[in-house]
């Protein structure tokens, strides 16, 4: 039996990426105002206007502004659990989760490269760390995220996340730890991937030591 659904016409193609190219210049334009002017400060009009487009078009692709602040923080986390699927099976879930996240912070670059520059990227996730009202919607997407890793990791382990609590508690682990990640490196001065990923891997080293050691003991790197 073949199959008779008709392939997409050249025009309805040059439709789809018409409409990108418009999506992505607003993108561009929306987090260049938040991070040069403020968030709060930066109207819709200011947008549209950037991009020489009204403010109708603007709301075509974006709801609201919040929307359109935290777009490219969603392509930066379907691509963390889309590394994280491919993790290999064998890999225990810290591990795996580890992993996903180091590889993710080494291909950010690339996968974002279509839509916006990587250090606008890096300069608007700073601007999320600083600004409460944007703090408080990443923390409860944030929520969102660990329920759905959550569900990944039980689906690894071949586990039901409805009784068996340990995917979420490791899961909770693991963000409290790129929590506080974020945290401090959006009050440093080095805004860079690099110095995100550095920080990243040795905070997510300490997990273990910290949960088993005792504390009252030297510090890690202390001599003994």
């Amino acid at each position: 039996m073949t199959d008779e659904r008709p392939s997409p016409t050249p025009a309805a193609g040059l439709r789809e990426r018409k409409k990108r190219r418009t999506r992505d210049a607003l993108l561009r334009a929306a987090l260049l105002l938040f991070v040069s002017q403020g968030y709060e400060r930066t109207t819709v009009d200011e947008i549209a206007e950037a991009v020489d487009v009204s403010q109708r078009t603007f709301f075509r692709y974006f709801a609201n502004k919040e929307e359109a602040v935290f777009a490219v923080q969603d392509l930066v986390e379907s691509h963390f659990v889309a590394e994280l699927r491919a993790r290999p099976a064998a890999e225990g879930p810290l591990r795996a989760m580890r992993a996903a996240v180091l590889a993710a912070w080494d291909s950010v670059d690339e996968a974002l490269s279509d839509v916006v520059p990587l250090e606008l990227y890096m300069r608007s996730y700073r601007l999320i760390e600083s600004t409460p009202a944007l703090l408080a919607v990443h923390l409860r997407r944030s929520t969102e995220l660990e329920e759905r890793i959550s569900r990944l990791i039980a689906e690894r382990e071949g586990l039901d996340v409805d009784v068996d609590p340990r995917p979420r508690v490791a899961v909770a682990a693991f963000s409290g730890v790129m929590r506080v990640t974020g945290r401090l490196w959006g009050q440093g001065e080095d805004v860079s991937v690099a110095a995100i990923r550095r920080m990243t891997e040795a905070y997510l080293d300490q997990i273990g030591p910290a949960l088993a050691a005792d504390w009252r003991a030297a510090p890690p790197g202390a001599p003994a």
